[in-house]
């Protein structure tokens, strides 16, 4: 019989609402749901009535109840203490993206888990997707042969793709708590970034960045590392489009390949694009990923090849298993079979510590005027 991991749920917000708890629900035979917890009054009567789990206030009261591990989907700035709390009360964690702002916050989480022998997983679910693991195992070029990587997104919020679930947004959360949790936002943006920051790099930071681009800044890293390509160096970024659009680009392999990467959210146009290309010398490969919401939608896996001036395409689809419910499936494992973590924190400590590097970056150079040359 499989053993069952008893979990608690922090957070109940959208992402807690339309995948984690349903798919906690929908996987009973690996998971038994004891408690969400969630500062909202509202919420948590949703939550009770609408998936018929018990819902407390406090974390305290969460944590006293017989667990294993917690699920946090609670605000970004809440995350670092959030996992600490679960590792120091004994329970294994699993945490959203993004882990925590800081590179210095993540090595305090780092040093909790190894202290306690508990696991720590990151919530960056494309990892789990079917067609990113096709993609690792027949990358059609070498890192000597690699050119371009490029990533591409267009992404409205999630609206358009949640508005046919039943889910209740929070209206009454405590105003001290609201501005509680924003202090501790720009403390910790603060401590990421080591460097005061204006209201549109630290918008592009939190959302652009750390809340959208992170998940593809992780899955290129897996596909560099796939390639044994090693870390580069930052060449370029910008935050733009009043902090809801976010830029950057990294030279790898000395300058032999390219990275760019841009995030735009377009709030009132209802299309989402995500795009990740890598470019060889006479190869690519590219995933194009649907909403992340819009649950069992194939991601397209592309394949492009020349041979003697013809070109050969391979569409791959390689399965319909949800990456939210695949991430899960991973996190029961590793507790309960010793399988390897796939997002440790180490592997969220170097995303972090790009974008916190973009970030920087934007904040310290300026755009330089394009000069018309001399005319005939």
């Amino acid at each position: 019989m499989t053993e069952r991991v008893r979990i608690g749920v922090i957070g109940a917000g959208g992402v807690a609402q339309v995948e984690h708890i349903p798919n906690l629900l929908a996987l009973r035979h690996l998971f038994q749901l004891q408690c969400v917890c969630d500062p909202s009054a509202s919420t948590r009567a949703f939550v009770s009535d609408h998936f018929g789990v018990n819902a407390c206030e406090s974390l305290e009261e969460l944590l006293s109840l017989p667990l294993d591990a917690v699920l946090i989907a609670s605000p970004d700035a809440l995350h670092k203490e959030h996992i600490l709390a679960g590792l120091n009360a004994g329970l294994n964690v699993f945490c959203e993206k993004p882990l925590c702002y800081a590179v210095a916050d993540i090595d305090e989480v780092i040093a909790a888990r190894d202290a306690t022998g508990r696991i720590v997983q990151a919530g960056y679910m494309k990892r789990f997707d079917p067609a990113f693991e096709t993609a690792l195992a027949n990358l059609p070029g070498k890192a000597k042969t690699l050119r371009h990587v490029s990533v591409e997104v267009n992404d409205p919020d999630a609206w358009p793709f949640i508005r046919h679930h039943t889910w209740k947004k929070a209206d009454d959360v405590p105003a001290a708590l609201i501005a509680e949790v924003a202090a501790k936002q720009k403390q910790q943006v603060a401590r990421a970034v080591g460097m005061p920051l204006d209201e549109l790099a630290f918008k592009g930071f939190c959302n652009a960045y750390s809340s959208s681009i992170v998940h593809d800044v992780n899955a290129v890293h897996g596909l560099l590392d796939a390639l044994h390509v090693p870390n580069g160096q930052i060449s370029g970024a910008r935050i733009y489009a009043g902090g809801n659009g976010g830029h950057g680009v990294v030279s790898l392999l000395g300058g032999q390949a390219l990275w760019t990467m841009t995030h735009l959210a377009v709030p009132e146009l209802p299309h989402y694009r995500e795009r990740i290309t890598l470019y060889f010398d006479d190869s690519s490969l590219e995933l194009e990923f649907p909403s992340p919401y819009l649950n069992h939608q194939p991601t397209r896996l592309t394949i492009r090849k020349g041979d003697a001036h013809r070109l050969h395409t391979d569409d791959i689809t390689a399965g319909y298993e949800e990456a939210f419910i695949e991430e899960l499936k991973g996190f029961h494992a590793a507790i309960t079979r010793g399988v390897p973590v796939r997002n440790t924190p180490e592997q969220a400590r170097r995303d972090m510590a790009l974008l916190a590097g973009l970030t920087r970056w934007h904040a310290t150079h300026s755009p330089e005027p394009i000069v018309s040359g001399a005319s005939a």
